[in-house]
């Protein structure tokens, strides 16, 4: 195990007094709203109450753009022991085997819990229709309304938690930190444009908040996902672990000018074929699984075709599929590639990577608790140890609701053990002014600006003097951005981007090998001796 230090700007982004804030109470605090977020809630008894957060609305999160699936062994021909093979294949040396075994053990059961509370996944003769992805051994996804699983999966999660009577959703709430006293979480302060600043006071809480695409230019995440979980749970002093593990999607819509739209990882699990711009079928140039290999190999194999023949994107070709499977199969992604002209049944599709899913974050243990007494996390904001250098596609709604799960419920236990005794924690935080402060800054510019900085030399591709330019440049933006305090969103995020970033570069310079997601040119092997985890801890 390697131990970074980083040290952040500030302990809380703003400045604030609880004599001159509202105050709120709660048992259980919830913050994010995706599927790790709402599962835990549903964990939470009648008797105690729970408030969930949620950045945007509850139907907005990563979990929602989830196209693919979910996997579980559901089929009687394949069984737990090859998902979690498979599983740790895919991490490349850093998963944690108790945890994999963990995980996949339990994901029939969350499978039929959600058809249970409604969920209308694909059927296919009477059974749930299953489909194989990239780094899969067989056919183990189920997925729903043909390639918009994560929308459906959220529509059935939302009804059935809207349902709680103990439960109050926050919608449109930002979290600016998590409170802490002696190291303990007691919270979190939060804001909104209706209240303004809060301090949410709760015995037990549960970082659910998902990733942080947003910090690259290309990327498949919405607009909501800023890694602000990942920085509040490092400036409440929870250890970070492999930060330098960004997850890149191979096939992402490219065509100039358009939002980036994900190309699910079925596609080619039925089928697809991936060509370069002369028309030639490459993948099997890298790898023997051809377009099936897993997602960093395949991400690899993009990014190199695209350098050797100078073109800004490959081509998805599904032209020899059955036309008729193709419409069912992916009528989203149909539609959105018709917007644009294009027919998937014959047309060659134009994809790149982009930023997908952020493997590092919050170390949790198998209960979903942080280092940080009284804080949980589940789902993308953490380091479980379930997806190693590299997730496997369609493990992370089983993460989501494997950890919510656990956590809800840890959480829960703990708070019943709390007497529904509350202290106002004489806490204040102040720190000097800039006296640049009411400078007026173009947070849009430089939030453009740190996304290509990312994509170039902290992308798919790294080296030392990408990553050290990369580094300088990041710090250099952080002393004027970390010294002012913002009144809204716009401003936070840019600080939390930020704030992540150098995490992100601190581990990528660490790690001298090429592992997983993680690709070095100055270290293109794979190194034995550093099939270990790199954590960040702050000064």
């Amino acid at each position: 195990m390697t131990r970074l230090t980083v040290t952040p700007d500030h302990r809380y982004l703003i400045r604030f007094h609880p004599k001159r804030i509202s105050h709120v109470f709660t048992d259980v605090l919830i913050i994010g709203s995706g599927i790790a977020g709402l599962r835990a809630a549903l964990e939470i008894p009648p008797a105690q109450s729970v408030i969930v957060v949620s950045k945007d609305v509850l139907a907005q999160s990563n979990s929602a753009y989830a196209q693919g699936g979910i996997a579980g062994a559901m089929d009687p021909v394949d069984d737990t022991s090859n998902h979690a093979a498979d599983t740790m294949a895919a991490g490349k040396g850093l998963c944690d085997e108790k945890i994999v075994e963990m995980v996949v053990r339990e994901a029939p059961a969350r499978i039929q819990e959600l058809v249970d509370w409604g969920a209308r996944f694909d059927i296919e003769n009477g059974e749930l229709a299953l489909t194989q992805e990239g780094g899969h051994s067989h056919r183990r996804v189920v997925h729903a309304l043909g390639d918009a699983t994560g929308k459906e999966i959220m529509r059935a999660l939302i009804v059935r938690a809207r349902e709680l009577p103990n439960a109050e959703f926050w919608e449109r709430t930002f979290i600016i930190d998590l409170l802490t006293d002696a190291g303990t979480c007691r919270g979190a302060i939060v804001w909104n444009r209706e209240h303004g600043k809060t301090m949410i006071w709760a015995k037990q809480t549960i970082l659910a908040t998902g990733g942080a695409g947003q910090v690259y230019r290309e990327t498949t995440n919405p607009t909501i996902a800023t890694a602000d979980g990942h920085a509040v749970a490092f400036r409440a002093g929870a250890v970070m672990r492999d930060m330098e593990f960004m997850q890149f999607h191979p096939t992402v819509l490219y065509i100039a000018g358009s939002s980036r739209h994900l190309i699910s990882e079925a596609v080619r699990g039925e089928g697809a074929y991936l060509r370069d711009c002369t028309g030639y079928r490459f993948m099997g140039d890298y790898s023997p699984q051809h377009e099936l290999a897993p997602r960093d190999e395949v991400s690899h194999a993009i990014a190199l075709q695209m350098e050797r023949t100078r073109h800004p994107c490959v081509y998805l070709d599904l032209a020899h599929l059955d036309p008729k499977l193709v419409r069912d199969r992916f009528p989203h992604i149909g539609k959105v590639c018709a917007d644009f002209g294009l027919d998937i049944t014959r047309d060659l599709i134009p994809v790149r990577p982009g930023a997908h899913y952020m493997i590092g974050g919050a170390v949790v243990d198998r209960e979903g608790r942080t280092t940080v007494p009284g804080l949980w996390a589940a789902g993308e904001v953490t380091s479980s140890g379930l997806h190693g250098a590299n997730r496997l596609a369609s493990n992370s709604l089983l993460e989501g609701l494997v950890f919510g799960r656990v956590c809800g419920h840890g959480a829960a236990e703990l708070a019943a053990q709390q007497p529904d005794h509350y202290t106002a924690l004489p806490l204040e935080s102040d720190w000097p002014r800039d006296p640049h402060d009411d400078d007026e800054l173009n947070l849009l510019d430089l939030r453009n600006s740190l996304g290509s900085e990312m994509w170039r030399d902290v992308g798919i591709r790294r080296d030392r003097v990408g990553l050290e330019s990369a580094e300088r440049q990041v710090d250099f933006w952080t002393k004027y951005v970390a010294a002012r305090e913002f009144p809204d969103p716009p401003g936070w995020e840019l600080q939390n981007m930020l704030l992540v970033s150098r995490l992100m570069i601190a581990g990528a310079l660490a790690r001298k090998e090429s592992r997983g997601t993680h690709l070095r040119h100055d270290y293109p092997k794979n190194d034995p001796g550093q099939a270990t985890h790199i954590e960040i801890a702050a000064q």
